[in-house]
């Protein structure tokens, strides 16, 4: 069975990257890796290749940025060729980028089969455009992988057949348990002058928090408070910084001894940063899985999650925008009243397998 398998954002990458490592081992599976180029800034996609142990690219589209819909109609218009030259019998996509979307269209027009890894994921909210890719996606799949209970009832519902979903666990928490032991050794705490326990990590990018200046101001605002009480290391996202520095008034809000604003990071430096934070402030979804299996409490800058597992069995509550729900939440955090949680079924890095098992039996029929 010839697979083409499609990266092209940061979080694909951690995805990707045990499913590759998976297949390589399967003497019934012969695969590909296409880079869409949809990240391609080095801290975003070159260095989180490294780090991952992926391997080079066998194609590259080199799409770069671009509207919702240029960037999807650039990869679409790349991909076509590939799959025309390299005649795989599927294509498998990760997650709910623009590049998951744009190659599963062509796949399926061009009568291969589509294999989505993450499918399911639901927030309901159809203003983000990952919803719109989710739910598109899912529709044209014909092998859907799942990380949990609920988005085999999200599917299931909106009638997918039941013998093409297949409960695997989380391909993300693979790639974390098995770099985990290298990001142990990562300085990056020290290298910032923290202390573990002693800080707390924000991450902000969502266009729904940062492009309206009034919004991404009331952000900035509620961190100075939050930073009053620990360090809070910024992350910050290309997106987000764009933003910032377009305002005077964002730069004076973001300015404070004690939010520290670094360039974005490598995985493994990230990962470490995780791990000794006290506490995580975040509009990521992956970040809300890894910090779960982390045992870290982390407080979700959104009115609702496609990964709602994390809040009702994991340590992710949803605050949105709320100042004082934000604030009153880093206070039960640093007085140690927030849930221990516990990790959902199959998380427990072994997803890839379960993934290639599916694919070797439908090989082999």
């Amino acid at each position: 069975m010839k697979i083409l398998n499609v990266v092209g954002a940061r979080p694909n990458f951690v995805k990707i990257a045990p499913i590759v490592a998976a297949m390589r081992k399967s003497r019934r599976l012969r695969s590909w890796l296409v880079h869409t180029g949809q990240h391609y800034d080095h801290n975003m996609s070159k260095l989180f290749f490294e780090e991952m142990g992926l391997p080079r690219p066998d194609v590259n589209l080199e799409v770069g940025s671009g509207s919702h819909a240029q960037q999807t109609a650039a990869i679409m218009a790349r991909f076509e060729p590939v799959v025309e030259r390299l005649r795989p019998d599927a294509v498998l996509v990760v997650g709910d980028v623009n590049s998951t979307i744009a190659c599963a269209l062509v796949a399926v027009k061009m009568g291969v089969r589509v294999i989505h890894v993450e499918a399911g994921l639901r927030s309901r909210d159809r203003t983000m455009p990952e919803e719109i890719n989710r739910l598109l996606t899912d529709q044209i799949s014909d092998i859907l992988f799942v990380t949990c209970n609920d988005a085999i009832d999200n599917l299931v519902a909106e009638g997918i057949d039941r013998r093409k979903i297949h409960f695997v666990g989380n391909v993300m928490i693979d790639s974390l348990k098995r770099v985990r032991p290298l990001a142990e050794k990562s300085d990056v705490v020290g290298r910032l002058g923290l202390s573990p326990r002693g800080y707390a990590l924000l991450t902000l990018h969502r266009p729904s928090n940062v492009d309206r200046p009034a919004d991404l101001r009331h952000f900035l605002g509620t961190l100075r408070e939050a930073a009053s009480r620990l360090p809070v290391v910024f992350p910050i996202h290309p997106r987000t910084r764009t933003r910032i520095e377009s305002s005077p008034a964002l730069r004076r809000a973001a300015c404070h001894p004690n939010i520290l604003l670094i360039e974005p990071l490598g995985y493994l430096d990230f990962l470490k940063l995780m791990m000794d934070a006290r506490l995580v402030l975040t509009d990521s979804g992956g970040i809300q899985e890894e910090t779960t299996v982390l045992r870290v409490p982390c407080l979700t800058l959104r009115e609702n999650t496609e990964r709602p597992v994390t809040v009702a069995e994991g340590t992710s509550e949803l605050v949105g925008r709320d100042r004082a729900k934000i604030l009153a939440g880093v206070e039960r955090i640093l007085a140690g009243k927030w849930k221990s949680g516990k990790i959902p079924k199959y998380w427990d890095g072994r997803a890839a397998e379960r993934i290639v098992r599916v694919l070797e039996t439908v090989a082999k029929a």
